[in-house]
């Protein structure tokens, strides 16, 4: 017989070769030799698994949340601080018009003659009161007087008591015209004529009225105010009261101050007047670096974890005396991101595209 051909068996060896591959893939049992991952590999994807990384943005009570972990807060320089507290008075600067006091002299001068009408119908009122009760007297005791006489009198009695009424209800109505054109304490002062109407009156003191910015007006009136004269010397001004009108032209809030006379002030002058107001409501200091602006609004970040940066909108309409911006509504004792503020809205909107762009 002759001997097979080498070739047959080298078929036999692949053949057999084959089908051990193929039942080594279908067992499981040569496959993991072949292609067993690392154990590095293996520890990442079960870490993976384990604790899926969160999102880089969240929504938090209706405001987008930025998550930075600490390491990259280091590498982007994030640096936060607790916003100081706002000052218990701000400065707000009002617009000043040193009054001319003629107006207040003529108003005064006819109080005055209003007054002297009321005394003299006053004294002409008791005579003919007492020439009236002795007529009366006399026409009962059936003396020297006439029913004639008496009535004549009694009308002279009549018309004086219609005189002082008269009289005083113009002294009436030049205190209302006073009250309602300086107000209820220069009215009461020129009624009463003390010394500040004096003063006015004679120049040796000015009246200057103080209108605030619309909106400017706090919960009580600026009881100090200053002026910065020609040559940079300061002039306080004494609070006197709110002014009895809103000047048509400033539609703000006015206010009645005194100033001395020898401080080179004269009637008609315009001035810039510096008031402390005090604040309304908590507010805190907000630098300006801390302020990122976005669709012409102005937000800044805060710090409400270890790794979480919230944005908040604020509204910057009230600058502080050092710096930054006078803010309210926010949190307690809030913590601001001061550096990297840009950063974080880059980073906020990046985490929002998607892979594929």
């Amino acid at each position: 017989m002759m001997p097979r051909p080498q070739f047959l068996d080298r078929r036999r060896v692949i053949g057999a070769v084959m089908i051990v591959l193929a039942l080594g893939a279908g067992t499981g049992l040569l496959a993991p030799r072949l292609f067993a991952p690392s154990r590095a590999e293996d520890a990442d994807n079960a870490d993976r698994a384990a604790s899926p990384k969160p999102p880089r943005v969240t929504m938090k009570n209706g405001f987008a949340a930025v998550t930075l972990s600490a390491a990259e807060q280091q590498a982007s320089g994030i640096e936060t601080a607790r916003a100081a507290q706002a000052p218990a008075q701000e400065s707000v600067v009002g617009y000043g018009a040193v009054l001319d006091s003629t107006p207040l002299s003529e108003l005064s001068n006819r109080y005055l003659a209003a007054k002297s009408e009321v005394a003299t119908a006053t004294a002409k009122l008791a005579v003919a009161r007492g020439a009236f009760e002795r007529a009366k007297i006399l026409y009962k005791d059936r003396q020297n007087m006439s029913a004639a006489q008496l009535e004549a009198a009694q009308g002279s009695f009549e018309v004086d008591r219609a005189m002082l009424d008269a009289a005083q209800s113009r002294l009436r109505g030049m205190a209302a015209s006073a009250r309602q054109a300086w107000g209820g304490v220069l009215g009461a002062a020129l009624t009463e004529r003390t010394v500040l109407i004096t003063r006015l009156i004679e120049r040796e003191d000015y009246l200057v009225r103080v209108t605030l910015p619309p909106g400017a007006a706090g919960a009580t009136p600026p009881e100090t105010a200053s002026v910065r004269l020609d040559g940079g010397r300061e002039l306080s001004l004494a609070y006197l009261s709110p002014a009895p009108a809103i000047d048509p032209r400033l539609q703000g809030i006015g206010y009645l101050y005194r100033a001395s006379a020898d401080s080179a002030l004269l009637p008609g002058m315009n001035l810039e007047v510096l008031l402390a107001v005090p604040k309304s409501g908590q507010r805190v200091v907000v630098p300006e670096a801390a302020v990122v602006w976005l669709e012409g609004k102005a937000w800044i970040y805060l710090r409400t974890g270890p790794i979480t940066f919230v944005r908040r909108d604020i509204v910057p309409d009230r600058t502080a005396p050092d710096g930054g911006y006078l803010v309210s509504g926010l949190p307690p004792n809030p913590e601001i991101v001061v550096r990297g503020a840009q950063m974080l809205l880059s980073e906020e909107f990046r985490a929002q595209v998607p892979i594929e762009d």
